[in-house]
């Protein structure tokens, strides 16, 4: 019989739904190894609901390390429990969940639970996170503060890892991806000009305004959506036909931000001869570095103050050049999505 918890960690129990958050894991899961392994709560709050303790929740911890390395889960739940031979079923040094665990710092629980599930390569609880952070928390905070540092954190695990963890990233956002796409756009008024949304030619990444683009969708804005890598001259030619009230240019790196094509797209007028006009032109991402290479030129900084940029714009605020002022300048040192 296990001992008996003291008063204090009885306090601070969590519910299986908050564990599972920070484990990375579905709470499905939790109560199959429960059931499975007898790796369960040391108590439940009137019989009927589960209060998982410190020490509850430090087991789950150590199986979590072992069954991301391979050992068999009875075998990492008997290790867990303290009731496995001495040396037997343990993890290996570095690798993930141990000294190569993501770089993560000071975040949310739920940033955590899910970089343990990418790691983990547990494509269900990956999921199963992303939907309960965007439902808990909303598209823009869960993009900001539970969604981008866990992809950040694995760009710069993959960086200083050679080929190592490139997996982890492309599982990671390929469920980011699906988890946008499934975001339901809001009806919008008719006849509203566009956004135009687009990556540079030759740039790849193309998750943060894919958040950009549901954010907006949420918001009854319409969009047109054309991703990564857009060729220049379809760039143009799509700004021609579509007259958007904005284009949103992204670039993640220096080596793909071309600032002679946002010149060019910025000085671009759509329309019939005697009443043309032109659209605003944004630039997102830390590609393009400070400045603008146009006075017609503004920069989105965050993906909350970039839609507010936006949405401004679509209302009909906006200073000289057409974009409004809360565009012209960085409201912090990051540029969105960097």
């Amino acid at each position: 019989m296990q001992p008996e918890p003291p008063q204090d960690a009885l306090a601070a129990a969590l519910s299986t739904g908050a564990v599972a958050r920070h484990l990375g894991v579905s709470p499905t899961t939790l109560r199959s190894w429960e059931r499975r392994y007898a790796i369960g709560p040391a108590r439940r709050e009137d019989g009927r609901h589960r209060r998982w303790t410190p020490q509850d929740i430090a087991r789950l911890e150590l199986m979590c390390r072992l069954t991301a390395h391979g050992v068999p889960p009875a075998e990492a739940a008997r290790a867990a429990r303290g009731t496995a031979p001495a040396g037997s079923a343990r993890p290996p040094q570095g690798g993930p969940g141990g000294q190569g665990a993501l770089p993560l710092g000071e975040v949310r629980p739920e940033c955590r639970g899910l970089a343990r599930a990418a790691v983990r390569l547990d494509a269900s609880a990956v999921q199963e996170l992303l939907e309960t952070a965007l439902a808990d928390h909303g598209l823009v905070t869960a993009w900001e503060e539970v969604i981008a540092p866990t992809l950040h954190a694995v760009g710069r695990k993959w960086a200083s890892a050679g080929e190592r963890y490139v997996e982890v990233e492309h599982l990671l956002s390929w469920y980011v991806s699906g988890a946008m796409h499934r975001i339901r756009p809001a009806p919008g008024a008719p006849r509203t000009p566009p956004v135009l949304l687009a990556c540079v030619p030759g740039e790849q990444h193309s998750l943060p305004i894919e958040a950009l683009a549901a954010a907006l969708g949420e918001r009854g804005l319409p969009v047109r959506m054309f991703g990564a890598a857009l060729p220049a001259e379809a760039l143009r030619d799509a700004v021609r036909r579509t007259g958007p009230r904005a284009v949103v240019l992204w670039s993640q790196s220096r080596a793909t931000a071309d600032r002679a094509l946002a010149r060019s797209v910025a000085g671009i007028e759509w329309g019939l001869r005697g009443a043309r006009g032109h659209s605003a032109l944004l630039l997102a991402g830390p590609g393009w570095g400070a400045g603008t290479p146009d006075p017609r030129t503004g920069r989105l900084f965050g993906l909350r103050s970039g839609l507010d940029v936006i949405v401004e714009l679509a209302a009909g605020g906006a200073a000289a050049g057409g974009i409004p002022a809360s565009g012209a300048a960085p409201a912090g040192p990051a540029a969105y999505g960097s």
